[in-house]
């Protein structure tokens, strides 16, 4: 009977074995459809009423991110004929030869409007070259004009040229919506034009500049994680198993799990975003956990010189089911996720819950035909284990032997984790998730520090009195009123609106006297500037800051990117201010992409709790199905809820903000620390159906167990620290947090579960005093 099953296994896993290559092949050629995705407008929260106000808002209008930024330097001051020579050639180049553009703006292709009686206008330059004579003291005087008429024009500061005069600011408004090769063209010409020049430092910042740093760095990341990951992988195999044997079959079925989710990705069109880079490094140290085990009982059993087939059967008996758990806990941290309302982190969650679940059925399914098939490997004598069953037995009997010191240090370990997440805080801003060495960080920096900072802001203005419009003088007066506190209070820089608009045509409608800078008070003044603005450009200026039906309008602006809560404490003042002022014309409305992360950054934390519950909840019911035990489900969670207060705590003391990349931390380690709670727990169980005590049941179950826990615990710490070379912070900050929580839950499991389960636990067959 034996012999037969045992041929029956033989015919099925060749079957199994030619499905299994086929399909990891197929798969693996779909991995060069990988595609990148950097989306920041997918981090906001989906049908959520102020996310649906702005699509609706934008599509009005136009997106408040569909320009990029080029500041240039001259340290000697930019009104020196040479660098206005060349930034004027440069502007030229940009406007002909930028692909997916729409217009240039700088100072040299701008030009002062003057109006008069009668509808007439004309224009002047503000940098006049048609004045320049061969004369330098004349180019001089002439340089001087354009300067004190750059420096009167309130709209132009801060935008186009710098407060201080070291720089000036080209403003390059391209298409919309911008596909990831059409941003990556645009960047590349732009660079490569300014690689003509010789300017003494230029900066860059924009979406479309963004997005190319962002891909760039994700395609990166992706193989360095491959990479280090594979390098750690081999390594920990050697140390564990000592031979080429253990090194070559695990990695066999690590290669083929991230082989079929990356696969998986590429056939089924689901991009890589910038939290899923980390899922080499995921995917490596689970799927080597599941196999550490699976490896482990099988080389015990050929020790106790069991036959192969035998060996298979008693290791898919033993660890097969407990392995199984372990990536059912695993995956659910991750499946809790896609409760989160957001797109990138639901898809984080659901793909690499998946990943977890494919590594555990292909090591089950895999490694027993490569036990099979391959040669056995030369057995490690039980001599050379010997360490471990010194160690763990005498450490078992001092935990057991020192209660007091346990639980004290316990108690006080928990006080100190509470205190510490009491300072936990949330914030974000724009670019935290890179560092500030970055020269992207630092270009972005520099806007912050000269033009009045590049975070978006963005309100929508609506008229209440559906028998008045815009251009009523009541109107008008209030929208002025909102505008004068959004720069004198709220610290905006103000760069697009009707308001705007309006003064700097007064203001030409005076000769460029800038005490003509404000509203006019005549009716007959706002119709000659409100048909001036529908024939500029055959209202497409107009169409910037207002709706057709004349109802609706915009202010757009920048504020300095001083995070989540400063902004939030900002914004609320001035709504505060909207409220008592009570204004009688129009309804105003806080909108943009920057207002939606930060409402993003606020909700995440609210759905961090649920998903955590979650989690923890799905985890409960299926050890109290497993062990039946109420009292076992509650040893099972104390030991692996410590370490969440734990991370919390290092967040707070360390002073890391709750953001999306770090608000995933909490239920990806519940998942992964649980773990090696229920490794020991399910042998616990296994040797008391042996008729053992609970502390014989106890201590077995802890040497046996105990290096398989170090070991996976170990792999799975040195792979979360891959993470830590990531040049974005949020992975850093995610690799440095794993780990550590992931050693305290190992320390918890190898001290605080013992004394629980030989405290708290209760058998119905050899009741404890």
């Amino acid at each position: 009977m034996k012999f037969l099953k045992e041929k029956s296994f033989s015919v099925w896993t060749k079957v199994l074995a030619v499905v299994l290559i086929s399909v990891t092949v197929l798969l693996g050629f779909q991995v060069r459809n990988l595609q990148f995705d950097y989306d920041f407008e997918k981090f906001f929260p989906a049908e959520d009423e102020d996310a649906d106000f702005f699509y609706k808002h934008r599509a009005q209008f136009e997106f408040d991110n569909n320009f990029i930024l080029l500041a240039i330097e001259n340290k000697n001051g930019v009104f020196e004929t040479d660098f206005l020579l060349e930034l004027d050639s440069l502007t030229k180049s940009l406007e002909s030869d930028l692909p997916y553009v729409d217009a240039v703006r700088s100072i040299t292709n701008q030009d002062e409007v003057y109006l008069y009686q009668g509808g007439f206008s004309s224009k002047k330059p503000y940098v006049n070259f048609s004045q320049w004579t061969d004369s330098s003291a004349s180019i001089k005087e002439q340089l001087s004009e354009d300067s004190t008429r750059i420096y009167n024009s309130k709209e132009l500061v801060n935008t186009l040229i710098a407060r201080d005069g070291k720089s000036v600011c080209i403003f390059i408004k391209h298409e919309n919506d911008l596909s990831r090769k059409k941003s990556e063209k645009l960047v590349n010409v732009l660079r490569s034009k300014l690689d003509d020049f010789s300017f003494d430092a230029t900066h860059l910042a924009g979406t479309a500049v963004g997005q190319q740093y962002y891909i760039q760095k994700m395609n990166k990341e992706l193989l360095l994680f491959m990479g280090l990951s594979a390098i750690l992988v081999i390594l920990f195999l050697f140390i564990a198993f000592r031979s080429g044997w253990g090194i070559i079959l695990p990695q066999i079925v690590i290669l083929s799990s991230l082989l079929w989710i990356l696969g998986g990705m590429g056939l089924f069109n689901s991009p890589m975003n910038i939290l899923l880079t980390t899922l080499p490094s995921i995917m490596f140290v689970v799927a080597m956990s599941d196999v550490i085990h699976l490896v482990s009982r099988y080389m015990d059993a050929l020790r106790d010189e069991l036959t192969k087939f035998e060996a298979i059967k008693t290791t898919i008996k033993e660890v097969g089911f407990s392995t199984f758990l372990t990536s059912v806990t695993t995956s659910v941290g991750f499946f809790s996720l896609y409760f989160i309302n957001v797109q990138p982190v639901k898809m984080f969650g659901l793909i690499i819950g998946i990943g977890v679940l494919l590594a555990f059925f292909l090591s089950i399914l895999m490694l027993p035909i490569l036990f099979y098939y391959f040669p056995s490997p030369k057995i490690i004598t039980k001599e050379k284990q010997s360490i471990w069953f010194k160690l763990l037995p005498d450490f078992f009997e001092w935990v057991m032997g020192n209660k007091k010191k346990v639980w004290g240090a316990s108690f006080i370990f928990i006080v100190l984790a509470i205190y510490g997440m009491s300072h936990l805080e949330s914030d974000n801003l724009i670019m935290d998730d890179i560092k500030d060495s970055d020269p992207v960080k630092k270009d972005f920096g520099y806007f912050e520090k000269h033009y009045g900072g590049y975070r978006p802001f963005e309100l929508a203005i609506k008229v209440t009195d559906t028998s008045l419009n815009v251009w009523d003088q009541n109107v008008l007066n209030e929208i002025e009123e909102v505008e004068t506190y959004l720069e004198d209070t709220f610290g905006m820089e103000l760069k697009t609106s009707l308001i705007q608009s309006i003064k700097v045509l007064n203001r030409s409608s005076h000769l460029g006297n800038k005490k003509y800078f404000k509203l006019p008070k005549k009716k007959r003044d706002i119709k000659r500037y409100r048909r001036f603005l529908k024939m500029t450009d055959q209202g497409k200026l107009l169409n910037l800051f207002l709706d057709s039906t004349e109802t609706v309008t915009r202010i757009q602006g920048t504020i300095p990117d001083k995070g989540n809560n400063y902004v939030t404490g900002r914004t609320n003042r001035f709504l505060e201010y909207v409220k008592k002022r009570d204004f009688k014309f129009i309804e105003v409305r806080v909108t943009g992409s920057a207002f939606l992360l930060d409402k993003n950054i606020r909700y995440l934390s609210n759905s961090l709790i649920y998903g955590l519950l979650l989690s923890i909840g799905v985890v409960s019911v299926i050890m109290g199905f497993v062990f039946k035990s109420i009292r076992m489900v509650i040893i099972s969670i104390i030991p692996n809820t410590i370490p969440l207060i734990f991370i919390a705590a290092v967040m707070g003391y360390l002073g890391i903000e709750v953001k999306t990349s770090t608000s995933i931390i909490f239920t990806i380690a519940f998942g992964i620390a649980v773990d090696d709670t229920i490794h020991l727990l399910g042998k616990f169980k296994f040797e008391l159906m042996k008729g053992k005590s609970v502390r014989d049941a106890l201590k077995h179950s802890f040497v046996v167990t105990g290096k398989a826990m170090i070991l996976t615990t170990l792999v799975l710490c040195s792979g979360f620290l891959l993470l830590l070379f990531s040049t974005f912070m949020g992975t850093f900050n995610m690799g440095l947090l794993l780990s550590m929580t992931l050693f305290i839950a190992l320390i918890l499991d190898l001290t605080l579960l013992p004394l629980l389960i030989f405290t708290f636990y209760r058998s119905p067959k050899q009741p404890q005093a």
